[in-house]
């Protein structure tokens, strides 16, 4: 077992250094294969030890190689997180076939992470592909009933989508389809969890920011990623949440 998770923790490294290159490139139309890995600076292409995940960073100090200029620390985070939650999930649900829906669904919050924090931008492509996904998966490892796919889809689209009416487009676009593929793969009680608990996240993120002053006022903070934490709680502890709640308060 341990070999195992070393290997679906360097692969996952690996991944990592992938979900980067699509979310930093997507948003802006160009391709994911070319150029290769360069340095943003002075486009210096990285070489095989220049591109080991967090590794490279560590050793080269946080610099390019040839130019000496910063790379953001967002690189070996990101390859770090994936690493991190692509391990945790097994501990999390058990190795058992829902765990292709886990990975799919950390892959898709590392990625509009990615994005979203660097551009303010969900990208529709990356909700494409990851919508067909999780509709092949859920083919075949149904939620029950199955239906409850389609109505938590429903459900996530249609309450964002009024919150964006409400507020005048507070909500995003981007946010609003998110949330319909997050519905999808959880089904109609765990997004709405997801929901609740992204939104506590985005709160206190944003309070503590005022109060220190890190936040301006009336200056808008990328969402996906409070919804990609509230959705992964929702997804592991959902239910025992629930569970806990009913026999607490009902």
């Amino acid at each position: 077992m341990s070999f195992l998770y070393i290997y679906i923790l360097i692969s996952s490294l690996l991944l990592g250094s992938f979900f980067n290159v699509v979310g930093l490139r997507v948003p802006l139309k160009q391709s994911i294969v070319k150029p290769r890995s360069h340095c943003p600076s002075c486009g210096y292409t990285l070489g095989p030890f220049e591109l080991i995940p967090v590794v490279s960073y560590v050793i080269q100090g946080g610099k390019c190689r040839r130019c000496k200029a910063s790379i953001s620390p967002l690189y070996p985070f990101v390859e770090l997180m994936t690493g991190v939650l692509f391990v945790f999930a097994p501990f999390a649900i058990g190795w058992t076939s829902e765990l292709f829906i886990a990975w799919t669904l950390i892959s898709l919050f590392v990625i509009v992470f990615v994005s979203d924090v660097k551009y303010m931008i969900i990208p529709d492509k990356v909700l494409l592909v990851f919508a067909v996904i999780f509709l092949l998966e859920r083919i075949f490892l149904p939620l029950t009933p199955w239906w409850d796919s389609i109505a938590g889809a429903a459900c996530g689209f249609c309450l964002l989508l009024l919150i964006a009416v409400i507020s005048n487009g507070g909500m995003g676009g981007g946010d609003i389809k998110l949330f319909a593929v997050i519905g999808f793969a959880l089904g109609t009680k765990l997004v709405l969890l997801s929901f609740f608990f992204a939104t506590l996240f985005g709160a206190v993120f944003g309070l503590a920011g005022r109060l220190t002053g890190k936040l301006e006022k009336r200056k808008p903070i990328p969402f996906g990623p409070f919804i990609g934490l509230g959705t992964l709680c929702a997804y592991f502890y959902g239910e025992t949440i629930i569970y806990w709640y009913l026999n607490s308060f009902i």
